[in-house]
């Protein structure tokens, strides 16, 4: 059809120049096709429809069609719990691959969890009791091979600052813990409600800009309350702003530990630098993925052993110290249902609850994407989620998919999501047998494994990128880093959806409208301002509309139609001729509204008054519809409703000549 489905270009503000006489024999050849209504539905079908469309589009029903009893009770228990799709066909050599992975995973997970678990403001043995069980959680009902589970940065970070904002671990233990746990609850609670309910795209107000200036900011506050740690200052402020952070480094210098141990700990991380970022080092190189994987653990035995030997020399550096050895004690007693602080403890926990469902859901796709296999969203919801309730009554925090274990346990050739249950037997058998042998692991290297993690959450080339494609979401990135950085973390992120939002709304509200020429030899009109052979047709204005009209935009368009055609007849005046119709092309309006629907009347009503004729082009079938239900499509009788703009420009110039 001769339409303008692919305009996708801004306003333009002039007509160009050229016109060109239609040809009379074109008439003659051009068949003139009749715009149909859509079949008839009731209420409760398009009510159907539509409730599909937004929470089933993916049709997980379609499965169970045509089985019988026994095949749909077999893949209803596969949906649910994904373990059943694989370990029935499980063989020798997927477990000796799983078996590798789960090992060189766990290598990196226990050394992470410890450091991620101080930088949640937690003991470090919270860390580890997270690292055992949500893995056995997720490996029952979630659906990738590849992602690897436990704490994560970002939460780690939001949980830490958020609750440390309220209230201090060193001041009150019991009730951080407390709320730690309830927080991890209400997390899960809240993901796994998204899954259950299908409201995953909720999740997809938080931006790719907002998360990169989001990441940012979070990586340049982590690194700097590392330096706590790293310098052996013990006055260090608890705020997360980078004014605080800062001052507390310069006004504190006669605490400084000058501990050579520190730079070879920091140089020997550096391979670890962008573990968590997306392009970690492992996925451009995978045979030198054990390179990430080994370096953590390796510093914290390196630097234990030094402590240890060179104790006697070595007393002013700060040392984790005793680890209460056995399983996770169960912490159901401990959640924290009533008081002043439930409010805080549901904030905090919708907060990282998104930041961890995003991250976990990103990485399991990316992942499943390089196997070629799918990763149902809205399962990762409800397998992160129930994880994370199981997880607070276990004395768990809120954890999730980390892009640097799946990376790993992805180039270390797991095949199944048996890799986690093997690196939760390895922490395990830590947490049973191995945990004196931490009792000299220094602090400081500690603080170099969140640092050499959290760097690579800069993403330079990200925001660059944002920069180059569309200003307003790296504006809402700087708002989100800049945010983060001298305000607080939930802070930065209202501003920056705010600037997403605000984002939408004004491509909602003004969205984009354009003139339409004819390209010679074709029945194809396309924007003037983009194919400059486009030309314009004598005594023609052919507008073209690229949303849907809605009362948030109707107002708009018709004053942005009326401006058209004010400045096509000042340009035709100059010529000495007329506009004598008015074309609008709705190809691209996909759904119109009561206020859409009075806005063309109005606008028909003005043009009729100026001895204008105006024509609808391509309605589609739900605003065909409503232009019926209003009885406006009574008045748009012969020579004012068409298939295609260029049937419209014919039959019109041909009932002229006539």
């Amino acid at each position: 059809m001769g339409i303008d489905s692919n305009t996708l270009q801004a306003d333009v503000s002039s007509t160009p120049q050229t016109s060109f006489d239609l040809p009379l024999s074109t008439a003659s050849i051009l068949e003139i096709h009749t715009v149909c209504l859509p079949p008839q539905k009731t209420t409760f079908q398009k009510l159907k429809h539509r409730l599909s469309e937004i929470f089933f589009p993916d049709d997980p029903l379609h499965r169970f069609k045509n089985q019988t009893f026994l095949r749909k009770a077999v893949l209803g228990f596969q949906y649910f719990f994904p373990i059943l799709q694989w370990v029935s066909s499980y063989s020798f050599s997927t477990f000796r691959s799983d078996f590798i992975s789960g090992l060189t995973i766990a290598s990196l997970a226990i050394p992470q969890g410890i450091s991620y678990a101080k930088l949640a403001n937690l003991p470090p043995i919270i860390g580890l009791y997270s690292s055992f069980v949500p893995p056995l959680i997720y490996s029952l009902f979630g659906s990738s091979r590849h992602l690897g589970v436990g704490p994560v940065s970002i939460a780690s970070l939001v949980m830490g600052t958020m609750l440390s904002e309220s209230v201090s671990y060193s001041q009150e233990p019991e009730l951080y813990l407390g709320l730690a746990f309830t927080t991890t609850f209400f997390a899960g609670l809240f993901q796994a409600s998204l899954g259950f309910f299908r409201l995953g795209f909720i999740i997809d107000f938080l931006s790719k800009a907002t998360l990169v200036g989001f990441m940012a900011g979070a990586a340049v506050i982590v690194s700097l309350q590392q330096l706590q740690g790293l310098l052996g200052i013990v006055h260090f402020t608890k705020k997360m702003q980078i004014i605080p952070v800062m001052s507390s480094v310069f006004d504190h210098t006669n605490e400084y530990v000058a501990v050579v141990l520190e730079n070879h700990c920091v140089r020997f991380q550096f391979p670890d630098t962008s573990t968590d970022s997306k392009v970690d080092c492992s996925l451009k190189r995978p045979k030198l993925f054990w390179i990430s994987a080994a370096a953590p653990l390796t510093s914290v035995i390196v630097s234990t052993v030094l402590v240890f030997l060179l104790k006697s020399e070595l007393q002013d550096v700060s040392i984790i110290g005793k680890l209460p050895d056995g399983l996770n004690p169960p912490s159901a007693k401990m959640l924290y249902f009533h008081g002043p602080h439930l409010g805080l403890a549901i904030r905090v926990g919708i907060v990282t609850g998104i930041l961890s469902l995003t991250e976990g859901i990103a990485v399991g796709r990316t992942f499943a994407a390089l196997q070629n296999y799918q990763v149902d969203g809205n399962k990762e919801m409800i397998a992160i989620g129930l994880m994370n309730i199981a997880g607070s009554c276990s004395s768990c925090y809120v954890t999730s998919g980390s892009f640097s274990r799946s990376a790993v346990n992805y180039n270390a050739g797991a095949k199944t999501a048996f890799s986690n249950i093997v690196m939760a037997g390895s922490v395990l058998v830590t947490l049973l047998f191995l945990m004196p042998l931490f009792y000299y692991t220094p602090n400081l290297v500690l603080a170099a494994i969140i640092i050499t993690a959290v760097i690579g959450l800069i993403d330079y080339n990200a925001a660059f990128l944002l920069w180059k494609l569309d200003k307003l979401d790296f504006l809402a990135c700087l708002c989100s880093f800049f945010g983060v950085l001298f305000i607080s973390v939930p802070i930065g992120l209202a501003i920056s959806v705010g600037v997403s939002v605000f984002k939408i709304l004004l491509h909602v509200t003004r969205p984009n409208t354009m003139v339409l020429g004819n390209i010679p030899g074709t029945q194809i009109y396309q924007n003037i301002s983009r194919y400059k052979n486009a030309s314009t047709i004598p005594s023609f204005l052919i507008i073209g509309i690229e949303s849907p009209i809605y009362f948030a935009n109707s107002t708009y368009l018709r004053q942005r139609i009326l401006r058209w055609v004010r400045e096509e007849e000042e340009r035709l005046q100059q010529k000495e001729e007329n506009l004598k119709c008015v074309i609008l092309d709705m190809t691209a309006v996909t759904a119109i509204d009561s206020s859409g629907v009075d806005a063309m009347y109005e606008l028909r009503k003005t043009l009729m008054n100026r001895s204008i004729q105006f024509v609808l082009v391509n309605p589609v079938g739900s605003v065909m519809e409503k232009l019926k239900h209003s009885e406006i499509l009574d008045l748009f009788r012969t020579n004012q409703l068409y298939l295609t703009v260029g049937e419209a420009v014919t039959d019109i110039s041909s009932s002229w000549k006539a």
